[in-house]
C-alpha cells in the first residue's frame, strides 16, 4: 500500500471556533441532511435543514439531530426555540431534485416567517404530530422530542435533539420490488460536506462493499506475502481479497486450470523470460479482475503470480 503522507494535528480549543468548524464539517463528510419542520407555541412554522444528523436504532426507532449554537454569535435556532415549546418534529428526508430549494430554507428569516412559503415547498398535514411535512420530500418521519441534551454553551455548541419515529412515509417509486428497504438509486439523496459543497448519492458514486458479517474472511494477515505486500495492490483491494473464507478459496488444480485463460496466457507468454515482470503483469490482472467484481477469477490471478515464475506446460 502507498506511504501516508504527513499529518497535521490540531488541538481544536487552539484556534478560534470559526477556524476550527470548517476542518471538524470538512472532514466529517458527507452527513445526511435532516430537513425539520417544527411549530411554536401560537402556530407558527419552521422549516430549516441540519447535517448533524443521523439514526441511531431501528426498535425503538431514533433519529437525532443537532440545531447547534451559531458560530458567529453563539444564538439559537428557531428550530431548537419551537422544540421547547411544541416537542414535535417531522425530518424530512432530502433528494437532489429539491436540493436548491432546501439550501433556500436554511435562509435566517425573522422568527415566525414560514420557510414552506419562501422555498416554495408544499405543506401536508402531519398524522400523528402538529408540525407539517414536505410534500416533495420522498421520505419523511413524524417523530416526537424525547429528549433535548445541551452539549455546551459556547459558539458552535451542539443542542442534541432524540427523537423517536411515531408514524413514517415513503414515496412508492423509492421502495424496492420486493416492498422491503429503499432503492438508492431512486431515492437519489443528498449530503452535506464543508463549505457550500455537497454530494449526490447516485449513478456512478454508488457502489456495494459485501458485509463482512455475513461471513468469517481470512483477514489481510493471511493474505499471501505477495498480495499483502505489493505496491501495485489498494488497501480496498486487500480489504475486499481478505473478506474470503477458507472454504471459497480456489483449489490449487483451479488455480493452474486458469492459466489458459486468455489473457493471462497472454501474459505468461509475453513476459516468460522476466519473472520480476511476469509477477508485475499478473497482479495488475488480477487488480483488474478484482475491480470489475470477479472475486474468484481474481484470487486464482493473484495465486499464479506467487510463483516465481509459471510456465504453459
Amino acid at each position: 500500500m502507498p506511504t501516508p503522507t504527513p499529518f497535521r494535528s490540531i488541538v481544536p480549543t487552539d484556534l478560534k471556533p470559526s477556524e476550527w468548524h470548517p476542518f471538524m464539517v470538512g472532514a466529517v463528510a458527507p452527513r445526511p441532511v435532516a430537513f425539520a419542520s417544527t411549530i411554536d407555541a401560537t402556530g407558527n412554522v419552521n422549516l430549516s435543514p441540519y447535517s448533524f444528523f443521523n439514526c441511531f436504532g431501528s426498535n425503538p426507532p431514533i433519529l437525532a439531530f443537532s440545531p447547534a449554537n451559531r458560530v458567529r454569535d453563539n444564538s439559537q435556532k428557531h428550530t431548537l426555540e419551537n422544540l421547547r415549546e411544541v416537542p414535535e418534529v417531522v425530518i424530512n428526508i432530502c433528494d437532489y431534485a429539491m436540493v436548491e430549494q432546501m439550501s433556500l430554507a436554511s435562509t435566517e428569516y425573522a422568527k415566525g416567517v414560514n420557510e414552506f412559503v419562501k422555498a416554495g415547498f408544499t405543506e401536508v398535514a402531519s398524522q400523528q404530530v402538529r408540525p407539517p411535512r414536505v410534500g416533495q420530500a420522498p421520505a419523511a418521519f413524524e417523530c416526537v422530542v424525547e429528549q433535548i441534551i445541551e452539549l455546551g454553551t459556547n459558539n458552535g455548541a451542539g443542542n442534541l435533539v432524540i427523537c423517536r419515529v411515531v408514524l413514517a412515509h415513503f414515496r412508492e417509486d423509492i421502495i424496492l420490488p420486493s416492498g422491503i428497504g429503499i432503492d438508492p438509486h431512486k431515492l437519489d439523496a443528498i449530503a452535506r460536506l464543508g463549505g457550500d459543497w455537497y454530494t449526490r448519492a447516485s449513478g456512478s458514486s454508488l457502489f456495494e462493499v459485501p458485509k463482512p458479517n455475513r461471513n468469517l474472511g481470512i483477514g489481510i494477515d493471511q493474505l499471501p506475502e505477495h498480495i499483502r505486500n505489493s505496491d501495485i495492490l489498494t488497501g480496498n483491494n486487500l480489504g475486499r481479497l481478505a473478506n474470503i473464507e477458507v472454504q471459497s478459496m480456489p483449489s490449487a488444480e483451479d488455480v493452474q486450470a486458469y492459466r489458459h485463460e486468455p489473457l493471462v496466457t497472454y501474459t505468461l507468454q509475453k513476459y516468460q523470460t522476466d519473472p520480476a515482470q511476469q509477477r508485475q503483469e499478473l497482479i495488475l490482472l488480477g487488480k483488474k479482475i478484482l475491480e470489475e467484481g470477479r472475486l474468484q477469477e481474481a484470487w486464482k490471478v493473484l495465486l499464479l503470480a506467487g510463483k516465481e515464475q509459471v510456465s504453459l506446460a
